[in-house]
C-alpha cells in the first residue's frame, strides 16, 4: 500500500511517501504501525486530533476499514482565512 505524508507529518517522518506492506484491517491499526517504524513516525502520529486521512482519496475516520485500499494520505487539518 501507498502511503503518503503531507505537511509537517512528511518533516517529522522525512519522506513523502512510501510503500508499506500491512495486513492492518482498520486505518487506526495502520497508524500503530506506523508509529513502531521509527521514531520520526512515532512524533508524526503523536497527536492524532491534528492528523487527517484519506484511503484511496477519499476522507475517512480512524475507524475506516482498509479493505484493498492502494493508498492512503496523512495531512494535517485545512485551515483558510
Amino acid at each position: 500500500m501507498r502511503v503518503l505524508y503531507f505537511a509537517w507529518l512528511r518533516e517529522r517522518i522525512g519522506a513523502g511517501r512510501e510503500e508499506v506492506e500491512t495486513s492492518a484491517p482498520t486505518l487506526a491499526a495502520l497508524v500503530e504501525e506506523l508509529r513502531a517504524r521509527s521514531e520520526g513516525h512515532a512524533l508524526a502520529f503523536d497527536d492524532l486530533s491534528a492528523v487527517r486521512a484519506a484511503v484511496d482519496q477519499e476522507a475517512a475516520e480512524l475507524d475506516a476499514p482498509l479493505r484493498n485500499a492502494r493508498e492512503v494520505a496523512f495531512f494535517p487539518p485545512v485551515t483558510g482565512g
